[in-house]
């Protein structure tokens, strides 16, 4: 009997749900799931701050200890750097294609002008560039220590956060991009619904309100942070 040719070959469940814009469109939901539970999870942790240096950096060594006798040191920290990474990873992949796509399905300008979007729907792109060059800094800044300014500190994290935001630039680029994280959430979150199926004409008021107290939430404790070193709350 003759092997089938690859022409003949039926493509993967996972290569056709990758190949669909439905598909794309799921991923992205699920995956933006993920870093929404991250942010909130971040942003928990974040304001243990505010209970002194003692308890944010036993806060910063449990993360890397959780696990353990059973997991090795730092062993559940990689587990979610690596989870993270992959939904980043394929939600920025998926987002760019299917923005092409949509540029390829409507080459020309409409005739006719359409509704106008929302301020957040408007900037998703903009604000996915923006949080994607944030991440990358932040991670040079209070990982590695690569762009740390005064000397960054390992295993004394209270110090390195009051250090990058006792700069200016520091301030500056972190609120930015919680503001563009902000609106990324708000309508990314109700995008989400959408596509996943959860969203209805009885259920979409509470979505709608649950998005706009999700984004207003993070974005004011996560810039809670950097206005507090600012005006000696912490120090």
């Amino acid at each position: 009997m003759a092997l089938a040719t690859r022409a003949d070959r039926r493509p993967s469940m996972t290569r056709t749900l990758w190949d669909s814009s439905v598909g794309k469109k799921m991923i992205m939901a699920v995956s933006g799931l993920i870093m929404l539970g991250y942010l909130v999870v971040h942003m928990v942790g974040n304001l243990k701050i505010f209970f002194g240096s003692g308890e944010f950096n036993h806060y910063a060594h449990w993360l890397r200890t959780m696990g353990e006798p059973f997991l090795h040191y730092e062993w559940a920290l990689w587990i979610v750097r690596v989870v993270l990474v992959a939904a980043v990873v394929l939600h920025g992949v998926s987002a760019y294609q299917l923005s092409r796509r949509d540029i390829r399905a409507r080459p020309t300008r409409y005739v006719h002008r359409k509704p106008r979007a929302s301020y957040a729907t408007r900037t998703m792109r903009w604000g996915g560039i923006i949080l994607a060059l944030f991440i990358v800094w932040h991670i040079l800044d209070l990982t590695t220590g690569t762009v740390h300014p005064g000397g960054f500190q390992s295993g004394r994290p209270y110090q390195n956060v009051v250090d990058t935001f006792s700069t200016w630039y520091g301030n500056t680029i972190y609120i930015v991009a919680m503001l563009a994280m902000g609106l990324h959430v708000q309508h990314g979150f109700w995008s989400a619904a959408q596509t996943l199926g959860v969203g209805s004409a009885t259920r979409d008021r509470v979505l709608k309100t649950l998005a706009n107290v999700l984004a207003a939430v993070l974005t004011l404790g996560f810039i809670s942070v950097p206005v507090a070193v600012m005006t000696g709350v912490v120090s």
